[in-house]
């Protein structure tokens, strides 16, 4: 049995037989799909992006929950009242008189509160929650770019399956003339029956690692299907690799410099500190001025009514909590302790990916120029033992061996093209590229600005930019 190379592992081993039909074609109508439909279809039908696109909506509500504590909030109150009375009772000339009185009674108040000073609270939580709301907005680029790469592992992975498949079905021809071969000199006796056994047991490993490659393509075809949205195209083609930087050093600084983990983080730190001003303004009192319009009819049988209309200004503190503030205090400063640790941990993940991605696309540009080298050589040597086994310089086991070479190499050189490409877009992907925008892909951009204008100063149901909310929630839901 033929011993693959080391370095590979034994999934892969359906990649290692599929570089030798890089020049075949399909036949019939073809439906070509390029690199850059599949990303477009990736990110139309992505769930996980709509799902995050919502979260961000959820955070953008929070803005306007924090600014509505910043106006008025007006309530009102309605109360109605029956009153049955009944019994005995003396009159003037000192008789014992019965009654049955009932009485009915409304009243209507309409209350104003306005908080004219509180510490900054309100103020911080609004801060708050905008730092929020960008921190959100850069765990969806981060959403973004994962489903974009997710699709170029898809992509490549169905592409170097079917390759795999057509190769392994030539290598699968190309030993059954072989073993015919091996059978008409047997005849005539230039060979044993050995190097027939041989010619079998090749064609026998054959046939099994081809039904191992089609397995693995079907299994590439379902994963695509899940992640792209739809099933790969009959052609597929990857156009041009992504321009990249020609230093890891280059890539690390844009990685700390630009990738959506580390903005969001820095996001979060100044969100925690807003949240200890936040804790610290909670010590301040509250100054707040009321109003409120009465209306109520004692007797609603009768004209008895009277209307009132109150005004007033309220100071009110806390002299004591049990411990509760300054435990929020001291909790807030160790949440944002906690954001400036996560800040250095991930600038210090962020320039060990980008770093190890860089080297992995460094080792897989050197692999697939040795890979090159090599199929020219096996090709060479295949052809060359195979005429010499014509006039019996060669044994029919030096035929198979040559082939089997020549085969490790082209597959060789088909799984280093995978490991190349792929390895281009996840240093793209570190570096905070991997982006529609950046790749300029031809979608419907979306744009969570437009979302947050309409909500950022909390409009009431009933107006002109809560009718435009409505509209846009609707489109959104389509």
């Amino acid at each position: 049995m033929t011993k693959w190379p080391n370095k590979m592992s034994l999934v892969k081993v359906s990649r290692f037989c599929a570089a030798a039909l890089f020049c075949g074609t399909f036949s019939g109508t073809l439906q070509a799909e390029s690199l850059r439909q599949a990303l477009v279809s990736a990110y139309n039908a992505s769930g996980l992006i709509q799902q995050n696109r919502a979260l961000l909506r959820a955070a953008d509500e929070d803005v306007a929950v924090a600014a509505s504590a910043l106006g008025a909030v007006v309530t009102w109150t309605a109360t109605t009242e029956r009153s049955l009375m009944y019994g005995n009772a003396t009159n003037e000339v000192e008789n014992v008189e019965s009654f049955d009185r009932s009485t009915t009674s409304a009243t209507l108040g309409v209350n104003a509160k306005l908080t004219l000073y509180d510490g900054g609270r309100n103020k911080f939580a609004l801060a708050a929650a905008k730092e929020a709301v960008f921190s959100t907005r850069q765990k969806l680029i981060g959403v973004e770019q994962r489903v974009l790469l997710a699709a170029v592992e898809a992509f490549m992975e169905v592409r170097e399956n079917r390759r795999t498949v057509k190769l392994r079905k030539n290598n699968l021809r190309v030993i059954q003339e072989e073993l015919r071969a091996a059978q008409d000199r047997f005849e005539v006796g230039e060979v044993t029956k050995t190097d027939v056994a041989l010619a079998q047991a090749r064609l026998a490993a054959s046939q099994s690692a081809l039904a191992s490659a089609q397995g693995n393509l079907q299994q590439a075809e379902e994963i695509y299907k899940q992640v792209v949205g739809k099933r790969a195209g009959d052609a597929l083609t990857t156009g041009d690799r992504p321009k990249l930087p020609a230093s890891a050093s280059a890539v690390k600084a844009s990685a700390v410099r630009a990738h959506p983990d580390i903005v969001a983080v820095q996001h979060d730190i100044k969100q925690a500190e807003f949240n200890i001003s936040r804790a610290e303004a909670a010590y301040q009192p509250t100054v707040s001025l009321s109003g409120r319009l009465g209306y109520k009819d004692d007797d609603v049988d009768n004209d008895l009514f009277n209307r009132s209309a109150t005004i007033g200004l309220t100071a009110e503190g806390t002299l004591y909590s049990s411990g509760q503030f300054p435990a929020l205090l001291r909790k807030a400063r160790a949440q944002r302790d906690a954001q400036r640790s996560a800040l250095h941990l991930v600038k210090l993940k962020l320039e060990q990916e980008a770093g190890t991605a860089f080297a992995i696309l460094e080792i897989s540009r050197a692999s697939r120029k040795a890979s090159e080298e090599q199929i020219r050589a096996s090709r060479v040597a295949f052809e060359g033992v195979r005429e010499e086994a014509k006039v019996g310089s060669r044994t029919t086991l030096d035929v198979l061996n040559a082939e089997q070479e020549l085969l490790d190499a082209q597959a060789g050189l088909l799984s280093v093209e995978t490991d190349e490409f792929v390895s281009a877009y996840r240093v793209l992907a570190q570096m905070g590229k991997l982006t529609v925008e950046h790749l300029n892909l031809p979608v419907q951009k979306y744009d969570p600005q437009a979302y947050y204008n309409l909500v950022e100063k909390a409009p009431s149901a009933i107006s002109a930019r809560g009718a435009k909310l409505d509209q846009l929630l609707e489109s959104l839901s389509k």
